[in-house]
């Protein structure tokens, strides 16, 4: 990336503030947060996510906005000239290509979330004014270690000597290794539980730091998760402490926040057809295990609320911990219908899916794809709730499936 950047006249070091994201749960939720709050500021934001759902555009906001294709080929055609036939990987030169746009284009920020880990990412070649570091388990032990003290480590890569950080509700272990990052690189941490709190309180979210306490709506994203990766966001607004974001600001953000398949109840679409008037049709792309932790505790409160039997439509690719995943529905969902996530070359067979929630006591089946299965579910009686999840690949095919009002909260033509 360096060697990389230099030939194209280090489009990194022209960049807008930048707040660099890295984390295992919550780094697309808390980046959602952020560019929202920021907006209704009326600031202009770049922001950089993976992986995209639906179109490869969603990857790179310039200025708000969704590159466009003429813009994204020109760059990268650019790019690929540059390097001269030298080997790189997919990641590395289309990130080479959203530093060239940031650089071109004015914003007040750049909100830029990590690929991969963090010390070995293509996007740590930045300053950033502030580092966030969201909740950290296990996923992608094969690249970043099977320990959360190894995965912690990569992931605190990202801290800059003297960088102020964000660090979010962490286990133990990874909060000891971020700590330890911490301190030898001599940035102020900002620690959840230690430095700021984030909670709801009589339907509200309350966040408290040195700065005083905030009483703010809660977020429209669901799950008591979201209060967490609002937190980051709002603890790191604090942080930054631009005079041009208000209060308001961040209560309008919280207020206006979607994101796509973070426990995102689907409306009128080609789906909800397949499914009994009466059900609820939802989707979320977690795919590891505390991902499936959040998801269950949260359906458990819905059931709590209003009462449903919950059937999951499930397909996982095979880099991820399938038995882990699935084990936390146990006693939850009353069903799981296992598909083979399509034209996906690592997706998990869908009877071997089947055999890893039968071995963690759930009743499962099969079904040859997405709409046989929500046919299947339709027999459950009374009406279900239905959860299609276990990856954004799976979500991305759902998504690009439903059609309607789903894909333009996707394509940002929708964005407020």
């Amino acid at each position: 990336m360096h060697v990389l950047l230099e030939k194209l006249g280090h489009p990194e070091k022209k960049l807008p503030p930048v707040i660099h994201v890295a984390g295992t749960n919550g780094k697309g939720s808390t980046v959602a947060y952020l560019r929202h709050i920021m907006q209704a500021a009326g600031l202009t934001a770049h922001a950089y996510t993976s992986p995209h759902l639906v179109k490869f555009h969603e990857r790179i906001r310039v200025a708000g906005e969704l590159i466009s294709e003429a813009d994204l080929t020109a760059l990268l055609e650019e790019c690929e000239q540059v390097n001269g036939g030298v080997p790189i990987t997919f990641f590395e030169i289309t990130t080479a290509a959203a530093f060239l746009a940031y650089s071109r284009t004015p914003a007040d920020y750049l909100i830029l979330e990590v690929g991969l880990g963090g010390r070995l990412d293509a996007t740590n070649v930045i300053d950033p004014a502030v580092s966030v570091i969201t909740t950290i388990d296990y996923d992608h032990q094969q690249y970043l270690g099977d320990t959360l003290s190894l995965i912690a480590h990569e992931k605190a890569g990202i801290l800059k000597r003297g960088v102020p950080a964000v660090i979010g509700v962490q286990p133990d272990e990874a909060r000891a290794e971020i700590e330890r990052v911490g301190e030898r690189m001599r940035a102020e941490l900002h620690i959840a539980g230690q430095d700021w709190q984030a909670y709801e309180q009589h339907g509200r979210l309350v966040f408290q730091d040195e700065k005083g306490l905030l009483d703010l709506p809660l977020p429209q994203l669901k799950g008591r998760h979201q209060i967490d990766n609002a937190g980051n966001a709002i603890a790191t607004i604090r942080v930054l402490d631009d005079p041009r974001i208000s209060d308001a600001h961040i209560a309008d953000g919280l207020k206006s926040t979607t994101w796509p398949a973070r426990m995102q109840r689907l409306g009128q679409g080609a789906l909800l057809a397949l499914v009994p008037a009466e059900s609820e049709l939802w989707l979320d792309g977690g795919h590891n295990p505390s991902a499936g932790r959040v998801l269950a505790q949260a359906f458990s409160e819905l059931n709590e609320r209003h009462s449903r039997p919950l059937v999951l439509v499930w397909g996982m690719l095979n880099t991820k911990d399938v038995g882990s995943f699935i084990g936390c529905f146990a006693g939850i969902a009353s069903r799981v219908i296992a598909i083979t996530i399509p034209d996906e070359e690592n997706a998990v067979p869908a009877e071997k899916l089947a055999e890893a929630a039968r071995a963690r006591g759930l009743q499962a089946e099969t079904a040859p794809g997405l709409d046989a299965a929500l046919r299947q579910a339709s027999s459950t009686v009374p009406a279900p709730r239905v959860l299609i999840c276990g990856s954004l690949y799976l979500a991305g095919r759902v998504l690009a499936a439903h059609g309607n009002e789903e894909m333009t909260k996707v394509s940002g033509a929708g964005r407020r």
